[in-house]
């Protein structure tokens, strides 16, 4: 799989409450590709943050529906990847990609 490839399939970090209350136990989100799979979301985040993941779980988010006046509209779906890491290994998310 090509580098290009690999940089694009993360998108961005998941910064909320819940993300950062995880961070502390070495499990980080991201939000990722929407095609992208579990391997190479894996090959990915130990590419770019030079780490070793032991578990990824992915989650879709389907766009709400959003309503301005008369016309409808949506939200794009999105995936969220939840990234456990190996003990002793850590990522700074102010560092980025």
């Amino acid at each position: 799989m090509s580098k290009e490839l690999l940089y694009r399939i993360i998108r961005n970090p998941v910064v909320t409450e819940k993300s950062v209350t995880l961070g502390s136990d070495g499990c980080f989100v991201f939000d990722v590709l929407k095609s992208a799979n579990k391997v190479q979301i894996k090959q990915a985040i130990e590419t770019a943050f030079s780490v070793r993941v032991v578990e990824v779980r992915t989650s879709n988010r389907l766009g709400k529906v959003k309503r301005v006046g008369t016309s409808v509209g949506q939200r794009s779906t999105t995936k969220k990847a939840y990234i456990q890491l190996a003990p002793g290994f850590s990522i700074d998310i102010a560092q980025g990609v």
